[in-house]
């Protein structure tokens, strides 16, 4: 069995055509279809069923297919990761807040003092991250809270808190003159509220917030949930509802008078971002500088 057998009959399948494969792959029809009889040839079974009109995968095709498509993908992997670390790539995943609020601050100041070395950055939130390094897509990932996975390294560099955002308006300014801040936040949990997806570390210090306050998620006017930060801040800033989100997020439209800020108490709203990447990984050099100089500046931020 041979990749490119893999690759054609991937191609025909996702293209339903043996034509359209052929320009894809920049190879001939009788070649992907000679390619296709090999495999079948190989596999003692029948893949494709090809008519006048179309084609289609037969049972077994389809269980193929997922097989071909891992198979293809760690090729893919492996290729760039050799790849990499010729030409001093880090393949980075990282959460909404470490991507949005943390990279575009370190990316730039990181390729001062390593001009050879590049990023590409994939976003997902925590979990999905998560599951990438230990899948070995990525060669670190950065995510929104600890974690205590086996076969995963988590270390700690960003101290994060939650806080409650709302519309710019009377009745939440009036609030803000309030010295009790219990109160505030009961008042503000009986408002329509905007939630992130359950994945997402900023969902699991909200809920581990509502945990610790005693407020079971059902009973509260949930309005949406939306995969994206910036998203969720239009939408309050717009009147739809309140939300609890990082800090770190939040701050462009506070300093802007967008949005109120109503901070969370300490013990129940700070979290810690933190870079992971897997015990067996064999750290590059220049893997091992980027998450040296992760840490250093943010303690550097801590101290102020």
């Amino acid at each position: 069995m041979e990749f490119k057998q893999l690759r054609s009959f991937v191609t025909v399948a996702e293209q339903s055509s043996f034509t359209k494969a052929a320009r894809i792959l920049y190879i001939s029809q009788p070649t992907i279809s000679t390619h296709i009889r090999q495999l079948e040839a190989e596999l003692n079974a029948s893949l494709i069923i090809r008519t006048t009109k179309n084609v289609e995968l037969t049972a077994k095709g389809q269980e193929v297919y997922g097989y071909a498509v891992s198979i293809l993908n760690m090729q893919d992997r492996m290729i760039r990761s050799c790849g990499s670390e010729k030409r001093k790539i880090l393949q980075l995943g990282a959460s909404t807040i470490p991507s949005a609020y943390v990279l575009p601050e370190v990316l730039p100041a990181f390729g001062r003092l390593h001009p050879d070395v590049y990023f590409v950055v994939h976003q997902g939130d925590s979990q999905s991250v998560t599951d990438a390094i230990l899948d070995k897509v990525y060669d670190l990932g950065l995510i929104g809270m600890k974690c205590s996975v086996p076969g995963l390294d988590c270390i700690p560099f960003c101290e994060d808190h939650m806080v409650f955002i709302t519309p710019v308006s009377e009745p939440f300014l009036r609030l803000q003159e309030e010295a009790d801040p219990e109160p505030v936040i009961r008042r503000l949990l009986e408002e329509p509220i905007i939630l992130r997806e359950k994945g997402s570390g900023s969902q699991k210090s909200a809920d581990r917030f509502l945990a610790a306050i005693k407020v079971n998620e059902k009973d509260l006017k949930v309005a949406a949930r939306i995969n994206d930060q910036e998203a969720i801040k239009n939408m309050v800033a717009g009147g739809l509802g309140v939300s609890i989100i990082s800090e770190r997020a939040a701050r462009n439209f506070r300093q802007e008078k967008r949005i109120l800020v109503f901070p969370l108490p300490e013990d129940s709203a700070s979290r810690t971002l933190c870079v992971i990447c897997r015990k067996d990984f064999r750290h590059s050099s220049y893997a091992e500088d980027f998450i040296r100089f992760l840490t250093e500046e943010y303690e550097k931020e801590s101290a102020f």
